[in-house]
Parts: structure tokens; C-alpha cells; sequence
């Protein structure tokens, strides 16, 4: 590929994006692909002393509007610095979480104008996208309770209140609607194996797809 591959994994808590971008990381590499696995907010040294910043602490340390904008600078970083460079060597690039979180979280779930974060990502990212974009789609409760289990000190989002949760999961099926073309809606309830026989399948397919072109 001459150009990368760009595959993004949304969802609210505990869905299972990291355990399934992990796993799909691992599936391609051993298939011979050049894969790298990374993830938001973070990503590259500065994005992560970002992250710090927005995930750890009391849910109320921040107003959804420094949040939405802590999170486009740690964007803007990793982007520029390694999403970028990989893509132009050919690298499949494999992302947990990406300016669709952005979209729910500070905006389905703050209440952020959806214009104004629409404003903030073409004045730092344009209009660079992902390729393909999986939405693990689970019941609010249900991930909220698998995300409290884990030994995880990240729980300042998890912290807010469950209507919150409601809006941003109800946010990233809009957002899933508004562009079908990117997004496969993954049902997260199934088995593990199942969701990763799921997604690498889809993902195959599409990689099968752009070498044809």
C-alpha cells in the first residue's frame, strides 16, 4: 500500500475497543502487515502528559470546553507527529478512540455546540479522517460496570453521571448514522471471539479492496 490504512475504535466505557484494537493489531502483524497501535488522548509524549490531565482526577476538574480543547492539542501532536508519517510510509495505523469521541463526548454528552467542534477540527486536523471507523456498540450499564472491575486509576469520565453516559452513547449511534460509509456498528455484547472474527474480517476485506484500486 503507498498509502496507509487509518482504522479507528469508538465506543463509551468498557465496550471493549482497546481489548478488540489490541487484538486486531496483533491479528494483522502476524499476518505480515506493517501495523502500529496507538491511541487517544495520547499517542506521542506530549499528547500523554495531556491525557493525564483529562482523565485521571474529579469528574468536575474541567469544563467540557477546556477538555474539548486540551483534547484537539493533543490531537493536533499526535497527528502531525505519528499518525502522518506512518500513514505516508504505508503503515496500517490502528487508533483507540479519535475525533469521533469528541464529537460525543463533549458534544452529545457536554452539550458543546456540534458547529463549534466541527470549527476546532478543521482549524487543527482539516479534513483528515480515518479509512474505517468501528463503533463497539453495548448497553450503558453494562459497559459502565465492566469499566468499574478493571484496576484503572483513568476513571474520571466513568465518574460522570449516567445520563451523561446515556447522551454520548446515544451521540456515537447518530454519529455512526451520519457517516455509514466510514462506520461499522459492532455489537460489543457478543463473545470476544466473536467481535474479533467480526472486525478482522471487515477490516480484511477493506484492506483486499484498496490493493485492487
Amino acid at each position: 500500500m503507498a498509502n496507509g490504512f487509518f482504522i479507528t475504535f469508538e465506543g463509551g466505557e468498557g465496550c471493549g475497543k482497546s481489548t478488540q484494537s489490541r487484538f486486531l493489531f496483533d491479528e494483522l502483524t502476524s499476518q505480515g502487515y506493517n501495523t502500529i497501535l496507538t491511541r487517544e488522548p495520547g499517542g506521542v509524549s506530549s499528547a500523554e502528559k495531556i491525557r493525564e490531565i483529562l482523565v485521571q482526577g474529579n469528574k468536575d476538574s474541567l469544563l467540557p470546553m477546556s477538555e474539548l480543547l486540551l483534547l484537539f492539542a493533543a490531537r493536533y501532536e499526535h497527528v502531525e507527529k505519528k499518525i502522518k508519517p506512518e500513514l505516508n510510509k504505508g503503515t496500517i495505523v490502528i487508533c483507540d478512540r479519535f475525533f469521533d469521541s469528541s464529537i460525543a463526548y463533549q458534544g452529545y454528552g457536554h452539550g458543546i455546540e456540534l458547529k463549534k467542534i466541527e470549527q476546532l477540527k478543521f482549524l487543527t486536523i482539516d479534513f483528515f479522517e480515518p479509512d474505517l471507523t468501528f463503533l463497539l456498540n453495548l448497553d450503558v450499564s453494562e459497559g459502565l460496570s465492566r469499566s468499574k472491575k478493571r484496576d484503572n486509576k483513568e476513571l474520571r469520565f466513568e465518574n460522570m453521571d449516567l445520563s451523561f453516559h446515556k447522551k454520548l452513547h446515544n451521540g456515537f449511534i447518530q454519529i455512526a448514522k451520519n457517516n455509514s460509509e466510514r462506520f461499522s456498528i459492532i455489537d460489543a455484547s457478543k463473545s470476544i471471539n466473536q467481535i474479533k472474527q467480526n472486525i478482522l474480517g471487515i477490516v480484511l476485506n477493506k484492506l483486499k479492496l484498496k490493493k485492487e484500486l
